[in-house]
């Protein structure tokens, strides 16, 4: 038996019905594909007939499902990407989408399962993209990812309990440390922070864990402490700091210097005073690599123009959802974060005359 996917194809060709499971197929012996190829365009003609007289006269749009991966429960590219996703559903309802947010591992494995098809969109770190693109830092090859739109700053820090043992990067040593979830890519840049700071994974021991997961660690003691981050406020780290007095660890100023020189995906950022309970001031931190919505090169190029359209066009109802949305914004959503715009997304951005020339 061969599986065939219920739904339709897109204006160009390409299936629509990209990543359902086996309980959503058409179970079809192979023997009956070639009949079922001239059957199903009358079936669906007749359908939409039906649909047509029904309805008033107005065709139902053909029902699109749209996969849209974020990361694990806890941190800020699961609650943005739920936010898009909700956004995209309700833009798209009368174009037939159906939306759904999927938790994963993060951008490593959301870069994989865009190449597979398994995914239609996904958010990831523009460090990790960055290297994927090119086959780089451990990639076993280059992966054809494409931007849709440049998100918020995913500001990242170490985290550890007031009164305890850590209270400096270098505190780290002999300690247990979250380093991220296991399949993230948090190492991407992890290691070139703690080489900054003249600190190597073999001078502690790093644990893996979902951010939600790293706070309860905290918590119980099982960790002396974490590294977490995201858009701005992280849901982990302000669930961190309603449970317990924590330390924001410091960047050394020279070594945040020298990592905003030596690697692109790096900046400068700040976490405003008061952003989360017990930060009474500034925290100088790192962008160590912007949230942005990808997908794969071969993705529909309509569907990639229309989701970028409603994600512009709705713009503040995903900041209602998450500040992150303020992002969506000219300066930055066109921002280039080393990985090629898709030609879905340049031709809305040329529509609107936000794309650099």
């Amino acid at each position: 038996m061969r599986y065939y996917l219920r739904g339709g194809l897109t204006a160009s060709g390409r299936r629509i019905y990209r990543g359902l499971d086996a309980e959503r197929a058409v179970r079809v012996p192979s023997t009956e594909v070639s009949m079922f190829r001239f059957v199903r365009p009358l079936a669906l003609a007749t359908l939409a007939a039906v649909a047509t007289a029904c309805g008033g006269g107005s065709e139902a749009p053909a029902r699109t499902f749209v996969n849209v991966g974020t990361a694990p429960p806890g941190g800020a590219f699961f609650v943005v990407g739920s936010a898009l996703s909700e956004v995209l559903g309700a833009a798209g309802a009368e174009r037939g989408w159906q939306v759904t947010a999927e938790a994963t591992s993060g951008s490593q494995e959301n870069i994989r399962r865009l190449t597979q098809g398994e995914l239609d969109f996904a958010l990831s770190n523009a460090a990790i993209t960055y290297f994927a693109v090119r086959g780089g830092e451990g990639w076993d090859r280059e992966y054809p990812m494409r931007s849709v739109m440049t998100l918020a700053p995913n500001i990242a820090l170490f985290l550890a309990p007031r009164g305890g043992s850590v209270q400096t990067i270098a505190d780290l040593r002999g300690k247990r440390v979250v380093i991220g979830p296991a399949g993230a890519g948090f190492e991407y840049f992890v290691q070139p922070i703690l080489a900054a700071h003249g600190i190597a994974y073999s001078d502690f021991t790093p644990l893996n864990a979902t951010q939600s997961a790293a706070v309860d660690m905290l918590t119980d003691g099982s960790a002396a402490a974490v590294f977490l981050g995201g858009a701005i406020p992280t849901a982990s780290i302000t669930q961190a700091a309603s449970s317990m007095d924590l330390v924001y660890v410091p960047f050394d100023e020279d070594a945040r210097t020298r990592l905003a020189a030596d690697y692109s995906f790096f900046s400068h950022a700040t976490i405003p005073a008061g952003t989360y309970r017990g930060q009474d001031t500034d925290f100088q931190a790192l962008d160590v690599g912007s949230m942005h919505l990808i997908a794969a090169a071969d993705q529909d190029e309509d569907l990639v123009y229309q989701v970028t359209k409603a994600l512009w066009e709705r713009r503040e109802e995903v900041s209602q959802k998450h500040p992150a949305g303020r992002a969506i914004n000219p300066a930055n959503a066109v921002r280039d974060t080393g990985t090629p715009f898709h030609p879905g997304a340049i031709r809305y951005y040329r529509e609107i005359g936000i794309w650099p020339n």
